[in-house]
């Protein structure tokens, strides 16, 4: 029997290093899928359809919402964003470990849906570590650094509805930690369920 995948949900503070975590997961391990999201903007240069997004029109994505085709949707400047449900059960149907990166609102909409998701919260290891970072990055100006300050002190409310907490402070170190959370919670009876129910059903 072939083992189910899970849905592995990444949030954490802006300035983190989520994004690197999540593209070193990736690379390094073949059992990752990431999760491709469904939106109504047009296409960049270079973006390809199925690759960055899957590209639909208001009608098709209204019509999934309807039908209750997404794991989480938002809609931000004008444009719909969604995580399609059908793709990442597909994903886990085969085994596959699907990662999602999203924000702390996205992830809790997801847990409601799909509560066996396993969901990760990636932190630095202090605030005045991730404002060095914020700064290091030399791509925001003071007043922005300071709405993302204020916005990780919102987001801290909603770290208790996460699993685990992965502390990224040497990205080797928080990579072996995240695969060590994840292949614990995939061991958990309650994630296990009808796992379970095959054993009691061969023994009888």
């Amino acid at each position: 029997m072939q083992n189910k995948g899970s849905l592995i949900v990444i949030s954490g503070f802006s300035g983190a290093g989520k994004g690197t975590l999540v593209k070193k997961l990736l690379s390094d391990y073949d059992r990752f899928s990431l999760s491709i999201s469904m939106t109504t903007r047009a296409p960049r240069e270079g973006e390809e359809n199925g690759r960055e997004y899957f590209f639909v029109t208001k009608e098709e994505f209204e019509a999934n919402i309807e039908k209750d085709g997404f794991l989480e949707h938002a809609c931000y400047v004008g444009n719909y964003y969604g995580t399609p449900r059908a793709y990442v059960e597909q994903e886990i149907a085969k085994g596959r470990d699907v990662i999602l990166e999203i924000e702390v609102q996205g992830a809790t909409q997801i847990k409601k849906k799909f509560p066996e998701a396993i969901l990760l919260f990636v932190t630095p290891p202090s605030i005045a570590e991730l404002e060095k970072r914020l700064r290091g990055r030399q791509t925001e100006n003071e007043e922005t650094i300071k709405k993302r300050l204020t916005q990780a002190k919102e987001e801290t409310k909603y770290i208790p509805d996460y699993d685990f907490i992965l502390i990224n402070d040497e990205l080797a170190e928080c990579e072996k930690r995240a695969i060590a959370f994840i292949d614990a919670a995939k061991a958990e009876p309650e994630r296990n369920e009808k796992f379970i129910e095959g054993l009691r059903a061969e023994l009888g």
